[in-house]
Formats: C-alpha cells, sequence, structure tokens
C-alpha cells in the first residue's frame, strides 16, 4: 500500500488545499485553467505545499501529455529527448476553442540544473513546443538564468496555514481507504500542526506513524502522543526527504554561528542520509560569500576549491574536503558586509531608476561620443602617486550614497581605514 501522502495526492483544483491566492475564485493559475491557455512558469515555494500536485492537476484537466523530470538525475540529453517526444506530439498545437495544448514538461528542484541544462529548454520554451512548470525551494531570481526567468512567471506558494492543515487531518481520517475504517479522535493538534511547520507531506507522514503505532483501532491523538512517537522515532517521517531543508538550515546556521561541532554533526546526517555531495558544497560556496565574506577572503577560495573537488573525486572520498571547508567556515571570522552592500544598492537601483552615469566614465569609440563630451576629463587612476585620484565615480543623483559599511573585524577596519585615508 502506497504512503498516506501519496493516496491522498489531490487528482482535482477542489480537493487541492492551500494557496488560494493562485488557484482560488478568479486566481491566476485557476483562471488559465478555465481558460484552457497556460502559460510557462515557475512554482517557488518551501516543500510540501503541494507544487508538484499542482502541476499534474493541470495537466490532467487539460488532458495534455505531461513529461516529468527530476533536475536532480536528468541531463540535457533527458531534455532533449523529452523535447523532441513534445515537438511528434499531435497534441502540440491549439486545439478548436483556442486553448494551449502544448505538452507540459514539469521540472522538479528546477535550481539543480546547470546553465547548460536551462540553456537546453529556451528554444523549445520560446517556441510553444513546450510549456514549462518548474518547481524550486531557492529564490528562483538567483538560480535560473535569466533568459529562462523572463519567458516564465515566478507564483509564491506558501507553507499551509493552520486552518489548511487542520483540514488536511479531518480529511484524511474520513476519506482514506484505510483511516476512515479506523475510529481516529483528534483530540489534540497542536503538536502535530507543529512538527509539521506548514509542511502537508510532512503533517500525512507524522499522522501515519502515529497511527501505526497503535495497536488499536480505536485511537485518540493528542500532543504527548505524537511528541512521544516521534522522540521514539525522530527520522522515521522523514522517509522522503522532508527533513532536507531543516538540516540544511541548521547546517548553515550553525556554520554562520561559529559552531564547528554542531555544523560538522549536520554535515554527517546529511551525508549518512544520502544527500547530494554537491548540493553541500555548493551551500558552503554561498555561505562563503554570504556569512564569511570580506572578514576572511579565503572562506571563498577554500569552498570553491571545495566545490571542486567534490565534483572530481566524489563520494566517500569527498567527505573529507567537504569536512575541512566546514570547520574551516564555522571558525572563520564572520562578515555580511559585502551581502548588505549589494542588497542595499539593489533597493536603491530599483528606487531610482537609470540614472545617468557621469560623461568622463563613458566609453567614446566615436567621433560623436568624443565631441559630446564623453570621456573627457577622466583621470587616470594608475597616472598618479599611489595609482589613485579623487574624482566622481556615482552619478550626480547619488553623490554621497553609501552602499557597503564596514564591519567590527580586522580585515574590514583595514579595508576602512585605506578607504579613509584615499577620500579624507
Amino acid at each position: 500500500m502506497s504512503p498516506l501522502a501519496e493516496r491522498l495526492r489531490p487528482k482535482t483544483l477542489e480537493d487541492y488545499i492551500g494557496q488560494k491566492h493562485l488557484v482560488g475564485e478568479g486566481a491566476v493559475i485557476q483562471r488559465m485553467i478555465s481558460q484552457k491557455h497556460i502559460s510557462s512558469f515557475i512554482l517557488w515555494g518551501p516543500p510540501g505545499v503541494g507544487k508538484t500536485t499542482l502541476a499534474n492537476i493541470i495537466a490532467k484537466t487539460l488532458s495534455v501529455p505531461f513529461y516529468t523530470l527530476s533536475a536532480v538525475t536528468s541531463g540535457v540529453k533527458d531534455v532533449r529527448e523529452v523535447i523532441d517526444k513534445a515537438k511528434s506530439s499531435h497534441f502540440f498545437g491549439h486545439d478548436a476553442n483556442g486553448g494551449n495544448c502544448s505538452p507540459i514538461l514539469f521540472i522538479d528542484e528546477i535550481h539543480r540544473f546547470s546553465k547548460s541544462q536551462q540553456d537546453s529548454l529556451l528554444g523549445a520554451v520560446e517556441q510553444g513546443i513546450v510549456t514549462l512548470i518548474g518547481a524550486t525551494t531557492e529564490n528562483p531570481s538567483f538560480e535560473v538564468i535569466r533568459p529562462l526567468l523572463s519567458r516564465c512567471q515566478v507564483y509564491v506558494l506558501k507553507s499551509l496555514e493552520k486552518d489548511d492543515l487542520t483540514q488536511l487531518l479531518e480529511m484524511a481520517i474520513k476519506k482514506d481507504i484505510i483511516l476512515r475504517q479506523k475510529n481516529i479522535q483528534l483530540k489534540e493538534t497542536n503538536a502535530i500542526l507543529r512538527f509539521s511547520g506548514g509542511d502537508a507531506r510532512k503533517l500525512l507522514n507524522i499522522l501515519e506513524l502515529v497511527i501505526d503505532s497503535c495497536q488499536s483501532n480505536d485511537i485518540v491523538i493528542t500532543d504527548s502522543m505524537v511528541t512521544d512517537v516521534l522522540q521514539q522515532n525522530p527520522l522515521a517521517y522523514d522517509k522522503k526527504g522532508e527533513m532536507h531543508y531543516d538540516i540544511i538550515s541548521a547546517f548553515i546556521k550553525s556554520i554562520r554561528g561559529s559552531a564547528p561541532d554542531a555544523a560538522i554533526y549536520y554535515l554527517a546526517r546529511m551525508l549518512e542520509g544520502g544527500e547530494d555531495p554537491v548540493f553541500i558544497a555548493r551551500r558552503l560556496v554561498i555561505s562563503a560569500a554570504e556569512d564569511i565574506g570580506l572578514a576572511n577572503p579565503n572562506a571563498l577560495l577554500l569552498a570553491n576549491a571545495c566545490f571542486d573537488t567534490v565534483n572530481k573525486i566524489g563520494m566517500p572520498e569527498g567527505r573529507i574536503p567537504l569536512a575541512e571547508a566546514t570547520i574551516y567556515l564555522a571558525t572563520s571570522a564572520k562578515s555580511n558586509s559585502a551581502y548588505e552592500a549589494i542588497n542595499n544598492a539593489l533597493e536603491y537601483v530599483r528606487s531610482t531608476g537609470n540614472l545617468p552615469v557621469p560623461l568622463h566614465l563613458r566609453n567614446a569609440p566615436t567621433k560623436l561620443m568624443r565631441d559630446l563630451g564623453y570621456s573627457e576629463n577622466y583621470k587616470y587612476a594608475h597616472d598618479y602617486e599611489g595609482h589613485f585620484v579623487k574624482q566622481q565615480f556615482l552619478p550626480d543623483q547619488a553623490t554621497g550614497k553609501t552602499f557597503w559599511t564596514a564591519q567590527d573585524n580586522a580585515a574590514e577596519i583595514k579595508l576602512k581605514e585605506r578607504m579613509d585615508s584615499l577620500w579624507k
């Protein structure tokens, strides 16, 4: 018998719980389905909120071919094979009512696709050979290449609310072919809702685990009962990797918090659980840039070296550079000043638009540009003592604006002192 979460997977929008801002009456995805015209889009949200289920419902409702690829196991060859199948499909084109009947290509964890893999999708999406539906738990702005992102809308899915989860629990007890044969009473739900963390799949896995632990068909579910069962078998409700994101979150936060023992513990948890070592190495690179940054630029070099090494040697030897990088990053000085600086600059750019670049900084490859004053009065820094000369670099409106602020660590204090001496 399949797991409870799989048995209860919704087949129609009427059974789909949550995400009313996308699938409720008059919402964007509901309208696309009713109009039978689906544009390519990416579903961004935490695990267990219905991304895969929603893609399946769309394909079934529209009766179009549905192809699924996992970014973890699929390569460029697999993408091209699916595109070739879509081209030869007699469903390709438009139906008599004007609906979009292009086959749907669903890519789970699309953020794990490399640039070349994402590039291989561009033509098919552009030409309408396939309608792409991607699912990701990572911010598409950082993980999906810009040309592909420009061809897709991004829809954000939210963690399920308490009312959604409660509705799901009640539906499971009343409608599931196995559970409805038992006399199950939900006396207390705080613990099961808390442990699920807004994840429908995790919620149902916990419910199934708790019920399976009871010998009787008369079951009264309480908070203490749920807590006791999970403490006895904390990994049992993680059969499909639902704790993946909890562990990687704890791993990164332990590095950020300068707790090397905790970081190496979570690294071991991930490796023992079969996590992709390249995924771990990739997160180390991000952590080195975001959390350590200018306090110790060598951290990024080491993290990159770890990433390359793990790619080259694989497991089990890859555990050693992973451990080395983890401990180095956890014990390193920390700074997020670069992270804060780019966020500050992006916010300013979005609020001010395209401010004109000062004329003396503009390139002047043509006579017309030179006549207009492009590059005029530009001072070449290397011609001056100390390879520095004061001049304006920011647009007029942004002059005096500060985006980067040095933090209190030896490396950045030294950088600030140098800037202060140059620009005093």
